[in-house]
């Protein structure tokens, strides 16, 4: 059975979305049905082999704590975390993560902004947008002012883990995990 993921991807029988509940095989019998937690492949940096770092943006503590939990799935390293976009700017120049995860509505500089003033400094960063303000205009005046992609709140792990994997690009390695194969 193939199961479609938000990103249009066709996950296979064997795979599973988090959170979803999906039949339990036992020798490729269906033997009980329980909620089963994807495992993802980590995902590190292909220069050094290292952990993907990033910077977490966002004003609310339980969102940053949420997308941590999620980064740590994917084999990442929480490098900073901040509350607002001063902070995010400051955080960024301190700690030069791999991906900056950043809310659009926060206090004292909004997160387009703190996106925009980030890229103008550091080229090479990696902005993603993650905001529940999903509204078109919005979306295209972050990725205008430097952020390479955007995801909706509430966040999906699934559909994070995909644009964690294009937004690093060569840059990432996806680690192939043992028994897994295609």
């Amino acid at each position: 059975m193939d199961v479609m993921t938000p990103c249009g991807q066709a996950l296979k029988d064997r795979e599973c979305t988090i959170g979803m509940i999906r039949p339990l095989t036992t020798g490729g019998d269906r033997t009980e049905k329980g909620v089963v937690m994807e495992q993802f492949a980590p995902v590190k940096r292909s220069k050094d082999g290292q952990p993907v770092r990033y910077l977490i943006v966002d004003d609310s503590v339980f969102a940053r704590k949420n997308l941590a939990r999620m980064i740590e799935t994917f084999g990442g390293q929480v490098a900073a975390e901040a509350g607002d976009g001063l902070t995010a700017i400051s955080e960024y120049d301190r700690t030069h993560p791999d991906i900056v995860l950043m809310d659009i509505t926060m206090p004292q500089m909004e997160g387009i902004e703190a996106a925009e003033k980030i890229v103008q400094a550091h080229p090479e960063a990696r902005i993603v947008m993650v905001s529940s303000v999903g509204y078109q205009e919005n979306i295209v005046a972050a990725l205008q002012r430097g952020a390479r992609h955007f995801v909706q709140k509430p966040v999906k792990p699934e559909v994070l883990y995909e644009v964690i994997k294009y937004v690093m690009g060569e840059d990432g390695a996806v680690a192939q995990s043992a028994g897994t194969g295609a």
